[in-house]
């Protein structure tokens, strides 16, 4: 049964809820949507559903309305590592931005640098005292124009793949490196946990994660400006 006293909030295209703590820590009651499966999923509900089919429900009045709308379309067609993946990806931001604006509620939308939101901001690990460098964008509505603080990015940072003197592949660990980038397979799990502030995922899903501190910020953004 949902807690009526927390503001209802639609995590959609959720995964495995990296995002979703985040806001449940800024106040929100959560429901995850996203089209596949999610075992880990930590929310208070969960919607199986193709994302553009919730958002036209939503929009039709099939959901309660929320108090705001979080959304992560696939980055695979913006990233920097599209040409490590196989397969063509669709480009989801724009119908994703549409729908949003038609159901004329708060949304945020997630994406990679690269991605061609409006007026984003951006966040990475360590403005909050993470060990990942992961840049990522939020278009929000209502519009954030400052991040908390600058990147603290001063130490040694792991790559996608990374090599020991010998040149011989090695997964990246804390012990090697300040920083994660926490990207395809190239880092140790138990360590990409500690560096991402994520304790229940596996390691494919903490690669396409997004860190708790994140959304726990915006979240507390977003409820200071609607309440």
């Amino acid at each position: 049964m949902r807690d009526e006293m927390k503001p209802l909030l639609y995590d959609v295209f959720c995964c495995a809820g990296g995002c979703t703590v985040g806001y449940q820590r800024a106040g929100f009651y959560v429901v995850g949507v996203d089209k596949d499966p999610q075992p880990r999923y930590p929310g208070d509900d969960f919607i199986q559903m193709d994302a553009l089919e919730f958002l036209e429900k939503l929009l039709n009045g099939d959901y309660p309305k929320p108090a705001l709308i979080s959304t992560s379309p696939p980055c695979q067609v913006y990233s920097i590592t599209k040409s490590l993946s196989n397969g063509n990806h669709q480009d989801l931001v724009g119908p994703v931005r549409d729908l949003l604006q038609a159901i004329g509620l708060p949304y945020i939308i997630e994406n990679v640098p690269g991605a061609p939101l409006i007026n984003p901001i951006t966040l990475c690990g360590t403005m909050f005292d993470l060990q990942v460098i992961r840049h990522r964008l939020f278009e929000t509505e209502p519009v954030l124009w400052w991040p908390p603080r600058p990147c603290q990015h001063i130490g040694k940072a792991s790559g996608a793949q990374n090599v020991n003197g010998d040149g011989k592949r090695i997964l990246a660990t804390l012990a090697d490196f300040e920083f994660l980038t926490v990207t395809g397979r190239g880092f140790s799990v138990a360590d990409g946990r500690i560096a991402m502030g994520i304790d229940w995922m596996i390691g494919k899903e903490l690669s396409q994660a997004i860190p708790p501190p994140y959304t726990e910020w915006l979240g507390g953004q977003i409820l200071e400006k609607i309440r």
